[in-house]
């Protein structure tokens, strides 16, 4: 890929993360990039063709990131390891473009475009939910429930807690998951350990 198409999709990752799609326009990415509106035209056909774009690469590396998170925190007890990928949310999404990009537009998709996107986000969901099982699958021995039902509500919580962190910023956001996260986990667990984090 030529690094011209490689600075446009840069440059409107950030902006779409910021503003949204509504919010952004190919003149403002053109601006960001330093080149004129019409030589985007050259990568990309149109404004959604480069959002789509955009919203692939992100979802692919959110999953490199889900999988590189519980490959690399094995030997964290269970308890530690949920509670800290359910905390690290707030630090990534005020670091990293592709965590808010996913966040606002996943949860606030531009209408035209709502099948299209919903239905690769619910493919990213899927695989979220694969990995989680087989991760959880090594834990059986300390869930009071099936990993299954454990999977489900783990990412229900990630929903809550993702909501608060889009619309009312990271300290509701630490205190929704502080007090959901202490619920959830005497709810799964046959472990003595609360898990608490206060």
């Amino acid at each position: 890929m030529k690094m011209s198409a490689i600075k446009i999709k840069q440059a409107g990752l950030l902006q779409f993360a910021q503003n949204g799609y509504d919010g952004t326009s190919l003149a403002s990415i053109a601006q960001d990039v330093g080149i004129k509106k019409q030589s985007i035209y050259a990568h990309y056909a149109n404004k959604d063709e480069l959002y789509l774009t955009i919203l692939e690469d992100v979802i692919e590396d959110e999953k490199r990131y889900l999988q590189d998170y519980f490959s690399s925190h094995t030997i964290l007890p269970l308890h530690e390891k949920l509670y800290q990928f359910l905390s690290e949310y707030g630090k990534r999404y005020e670091t990293h473009a592709s965590m808010k990009f996913l966040l606002r537009n996943g949860f606030l998709p531009p209408s035209h475009l709502c099948e299209q996107m919903m239905k690769k986000v619910y493919q990213f969901y899927d695989e979220i939910e694969y990995l989680l099982n087989q991760h959880l699958e090594k834990h059986q021995k300390v869930l009071a429930a099936p990993v299954k039902e454990v999977v489900i509500s783990f990412i229900g919580l990630i929903d809550s807690i993702q909501i608060e962190l889009l619309y009312s910023g990271t300290e509701r956001f630490q205190r929704r998951l502080n007090a959901s996260w202490k619920i959830f986990w005497r709810g799964i667990s046959i472990e003595k350990e609360d898990g608490g984090h206060e």
